[in-house]
């Protein structure tokens, strides 16, 4: 029996039962199946006394198939775990920055994934490790630089670097009337840093969500449909959710991903991909879609995700 400890955001927490679409539903249930001992916290409930990490948190049970947790905080010293989940959703703020921090001082259990590797990898800016599996893209604040790559490219994407699920993302195509407009909101007039990519027009029949466990890809692959008045999906709702296949150069591709993010300390990502092309790889809290997949291809997802965590040797901090 190990005791785990999940790291979840505070909205999760909120709604933490019968949140089947949340993987931490998955994983936190099917460990409690296996006799394990989970507990549940949030970023606000770490705690550093000296050079000790500790939480204050809660415990998690089931009750006719679902997981509820008990309403009483209890402390423990984080280095009494076994298996930390450290899963906060972003954005990546000084708040969520300063959280892993407190898991510098963190040295016995295995953590996934690794928070000083979070920190260190940003899922918009530091998909350019992989180059040569995306599309153009710069990272800029600057209007000209923008402009010019709009003018090169004629359809763009701007994204925040610190945000999830789509939030914030914006296209353009020459000769918008609000281009300049859009810019200077997206950048705070030239202050904030943005990704700047290369529209795919792919992207109006759906983008990949591929897998990765440790240094290997998944072979269950979905791809998110956009809905009807956005070119992106940007609703979690099984309408939008269909079967995906990998060619067999792209699983070749991203398995290499797999292994330099794995290298890293992050074993559970997912990259988002077009037309082949990588747009994002999501090592914060990604979501592994296990309900989804589990209905579309008669699996449970939870038991391999979890036969992992339990038995492979894992990177620790």
């Amino acid at each position: 029996m190990k005791k785990v400890l999940f790291v979840i955001d505070k909205v999760e927490l909120k709604y933490f039962e019968f949140n089947k679409l949340v993987t931490n539903f998955w994983l936190i249930k099917e460990l409690l199946e296996r006799k394990n001992e989970v507990y549940i916290t949030t970023i606000p409930n770490l705690l550093l006394r000296g050079d000790v990490a500790y939480t204050k948190c809660y415990e998690s049970f089931l009750y006719e198939n679902n997981i509820f947790y008990k309403d009483v905080k209890i402390e423990k010293e984080i280095n009494d775990f076994d298996l930390v989940m450290f899963r906060p959703d972003p954005p990546v703020d000084i708040d969520y920055i300063n959280a892993t921090y407190i898991f510098d001082f963190v040295t016995k259990p295995r953590v996934v994934n690794l928070p000083s590797a979070i920190r260190d990898f940003n899922e918009k800016l530091h998909s350019v490790y992989f180059k040569n599996l995306m599309s153009e893209n710069i990272v800029t604040a600057s209007l000209a630089d923008i402009e010019n790559f709009l003018a090169v490219n004629k359809q763009i994407v701007l994204k925040p670097l610190n945000r999830c699920f789509g939030s914030g993302v914006m296209y353009l195509y020459e000769g918008d009337p609000n281009t300049r407009t859009i810019i200077n909101t997206m950048t705070n007039n030239e202050t904030t840093l943005v990704m700047v990519q290369k529209f795919l027009p792919g992207v109006k029949h759906g983008d990949k969500r591929v897998l990765t466990l440790g240094d290997r890809v998944l072979k269950y692959c979905i791809k998110k449909l956009p809905t009807s008045d956005d070119f992106k999906f940007n609703t979690h709702n099984d309408n939008y959710i269909t079967t995906a296949s990998l060619t067999d150069e792209e699983m070749h591709d991203f398995s290499n991903v797999a292994a330099q993010l794995n290298a890293k300390g992050i074993c559970m990502a997912g990259l988002d991909v077009i037309e082949g092309k990588i747009i994002e790889v999501n090592v914060t809290s990604p979501c592994y879609f296990i309900k989804e997949i589990n209905k579309l291809y008669n699996v449970e997802l939870e038991k391999e995700i979890c036969d992992f965590l339990l038995t492979q040797s894992l990177l620790s901090l």
